[in-house]
């Protein structure tokens, strides 16, 4: 009697622990289990730790609840200024309700990729090439409400979503370049008319100040000859001014006033006139002996 009593007891416990093994079951940290009861969602989400069901009529589904990085492959469309382009993204979203990501939707990680890749090809076709190129954070705006909207009724939200490459054909690369090269052109030669135009009017400016008073152009004449020969490598021909001819002239007309007066002689007016050229040389060899 005892001994029978005694196995009861050991094949109770027996089942006792094949029914807890069977009826034991461990939700992680980052996960959420949903039951289903002979087919119908029953109670609430279990939390993360140990749970029991009811084996042979309970079912427990455990859902991932870590946001999810997806890659969106490359979609190739046509934007609103005609051209050709391959564009790629990559989505960051996460399980808020694991009830309606499990009931709601048959595989939710397959409907977010579709549904990412059918609003990408869309939004390409609404925006233009600069958009795309530029202004990716309202795009990325925009794609990310395209995908929430349907999303939140499977029990996912969207927690951003980033616009990773934009591949453009070769030819259009190559236009691009030209228009940047050709307005880079444009805006150094903008540049150096600016330049040529301050310096005209400083030019005009020292010009007038040496008109008013010509011996700052003497001085600036000598400053110019230091400065060239200075490097003696070169042959230099400084011409003589008409001013300093025109000065040594006066003053050879005044050094003749004060001496004595020679003797004068008859002029024939039918002489020829002399040359001026050939008195000025004279009059700067006498004043140079002199």
């Amino acid at each position: 009697m005892v001994e029978e009593l005694i196995g009861a007891v050991a094949a109770a416990a027996a089942g006792g622990l094949v029914y807890l093994a069977s009826a034991a079951r461990v939700v992680k940290q980052y996960e959420r289990g949903v039951v289903f009861r002979l087919g119908r969602l029953h109670g609430e989400v279990r939390r993360p730790g140990f749970n029991l069901i009811v084996p042979a009529v309970d079912r427990m589904r455990k859902v991932n609840m870590q946001i999810v990085t997806m890659p969106v492959p490359a979609q190739e469309g046509i934007t609103r200024d005609n051209v050709t382009v391959r564009v790629d993204a990559v989505v960051y979203f996460k399980v808020v309700d694991p009830g309606a990501a499990v009931v709601n939707v048959e595989d939710y990680r397959f409907a977010v990729s579709q549904m990412a890749q059918t609003s990408l090809r869309s939004i390409i076709g609404k925006s233009e090439l600069d958009d795309l190129l530029s202004n990716r954070e309202k795009l990325n705006q925009g794609l990310e409400l395209m995908i929430d909207s349907p999303a939140v009724e499977w029990g996912v939200t969207i927690d951003r979503v980033e616009i990773k490459d934009v591949s453009l054909p070769d030819t259009m690369k190559r236009s691009m370049a030209r228009q940047a090269e050709a307005d880079r052109e444009r805006r150094a030669r903008l540049i150096n008319a600016d330049a040529e135009y301050q310096a005209s009017k400083k030019l005009s400016q020292a010009a007038q100040q040496m008109a008013d008073t010509p011996s700052a152009l003497q001085l600036r004449l000598l400053q110019t000859v230091m400065a060239v020969a200075a490097e003696k490598n070169s042959t230099l021909v400084l011409p003589i001014p008409v001013e300093l001819l025109r000065f040594l002239e006066r003053g050879h007309q005044e050094g003749g006033q004060q001496a004595p007066a020679p003797a004068e002689r008859p002029v024939d007016t039918a002489e020829q006139p002399v040359d001026t050229t050939e008195q000025a040389i004279d009059q700067l060899r006498h004043a140079v002996e002199q």
